[in-house]
């Protein structure tokens, strides 16, 4: 006898759609700058760093606020970004930031923090306008943002 299959496909309206979904599933565009990193949680420092380390960037990192001050005087002319958590010990993200925009007023920075945005407004950690991630946050979301932050 045989066997009959029958396949029932979906109309596609909009081809559109399906180019906005696949364009979404490639990996965010890397690049070759470089990154000055602050987090006190060693595994997520680690993390983090292999994560832009894998995209092409060059990855400096420190332990505290303290550390990414000493180490971005050492290497001033050579870093582009900062990623910064928001809460770290001897000096805070921000903390560290202000100093650091002080001898360069345009830097560019990404701010982490695992606290709610809640918590973060109310202890007035953040003006408005600066570019934040929540913690955990998700590779190509960070890859994203950090593109993003490095083209404007």
């Amino acid at each position: 006898m045989g066997t009959t299959f029958k396949l029932f496909l979906p109309l596609v309206e909009k081809t559109k759609d399906i180019v906005q979904k696949t364009a979404e599933l490639k990996p965010p565009r890397g690049g070759t700058e470089t990154v000055l990193l602050a987090e006190d949680n060693l595994t997520l420092r680690n993390l983090t760093r292999v994560v832009l380390e894998s995209s092409g960037y060059r990855v400096i990192a420190a332990e505290d606020g303290e550390d990414a001050i000493a180490k971005f005087r050492e290497h001033e002319d050579a870093i582009q970004l900062l990623v910064f958590d928001l809460i770290m010990p001897k000096k805070n993200g921000k903390e560290a930031y202000e100093e650091i925009k002080k001898s360069k007023p345009g830097i560019k920075t990404l701010f982490m923090s695992g606290y709610s945005l809640d918590i973060i407004s109310k202890k007035d950690m953040l003006d408005q306008g600066v570019d934040i991630l929540p913690k955990p946050v998700l590779s190509k979301d960070l890859l994203k943002k950090v593109r993003e932050i490095l083209d404007k």
